[in-house]
């Protein structure tokens, strides 16, 4: 493994979180015209897997091959991290609000520092855990979870839980793909087996075709799966071979920050209080976990 740079790493997890945020927009107008929640997550992974695979046929077919002892973890991240985040997100927000969905996945950094304590006896510093604390208070501020804390649904929030334990899956078992192999090579085995899930709950002869009959709608798929799912993800992973899983959550919730300041003079929605108060949290969370130096033997993901 190459030298370890924290500084790429975080610059590498804000560039990914604000292509999320921005491809937001592209993804709201595809929804919005019929395509529904779960057929434009198949139709990201599908479009990430193809022309991920295209690329390195093409340039590095070497990339594609990996070993027996790791298919069994690519396979685990593809279908309990790439596919089950995205799986128990849209659960989560068809009986939450989106806000408190959000806040609750956010809790994932979280989990993954009480996992390296209470698993694996780790003492981590209390920085961390304050980083990951004021993150989730800043994101709770910025998408206005407060304004769906009336009347929750029980099995909304397990779902939301499941979003939580999810994306540290995610983040945790990418990291520990970043040790062995490349970023494209752990992504083209994961959302192979991301897309294959994905195909066997929405079978291709399901999605709706008639509504890329356009220009306008055939480039906003292809921007939702190059700019909003290809890039971010291989950056995210890339970023996971220069920082820990949980620093990488942090930083990651920049993502809701960078969609409201885009929303504010895109869509002329005007920031509240709270929110402005929010995007100043998250900030100098991420700032504050920037500032203190990694432990990286303790905030690293076990291999075995």
């Amino acid at each position: 493994m190459s030298e370890r740079s924290p500084r790429l790493g975080y610059l590498l997890t804000a560039v990914a979180a604000a292509l999320f945020a921005i491809s937001a927009s592209m993804a709201r107008v595809l929804l919005d015209d019929g395509v529904s929640a779960l057929h434009l997550t198949e139709m990201r992974s599908v479009l990430a897997l193809i022309l991920l695979v295209s690329y390195l046929g093409l340039t590095n077919r070497s990339l594609l091959r990996v070993e027996r002892v790791d298919v069994r973890r690519l396979a685990f991240l593809g279908v309990f991290g790439l596919a089950a985040v995205q799986v128990t997100y849209f659960a989560a927000i068809a009986r939450l609000d989106i806000g408190v969905a959000l806040t609750i996945q956010y809790l994932g950094p979280g989990l993954i520092l009480l996992w390296l304590r209470a698993r694996h006896g780790r003492h981590l510093a209390p920085s961390l855990y304050g980083a990951v604390a004021l993150s989730v208070l800043g994101s709770f501020l910025v998408v206005e979870a407060y304004n769906g804390l009336d009347g929750l649904d029980g099995i909304g929030l397990l779902f939301g839980i499941a979003t939580a334990i999810t994306f540290a899956i995610n983040l945790v078992a990418s990291e520990r793909a970043g040790v062995r192999l490349d970023a494209r090579t752990t992504l083209a085995w994961g959302f192979g087996f991301s897309t294959l899930v994905f195909l066997i709950v929405r079978p291709p002869w399901t999605f709706p075709f008639a509504i890329f009959d356009d220009a306008e709608h055939i480039l906003l798929g292809l921007g939702v799966g190059v700019l909003g799912t290809l890039v971010p993800f291989v950056l995210i992973v890339g970023a996971l071979r220069h920082i820990s899983a949980a620093r990488a959550g942090v930083v990651a919730t920049l993502e809701p920050v960078v969609a409201s300041v885009v929303a504010w003079p895109v869509h002329d929605q005007v920031l509240a209080a709270p929110q402005i108060a929010g995007i100043l949290v998250v900030v100098a969370a991420v700032a504050w976990v920037q500032s203190h130096r990694p432990q990286l033997e303790a905030e690293a993901a076990p291999v075995h």
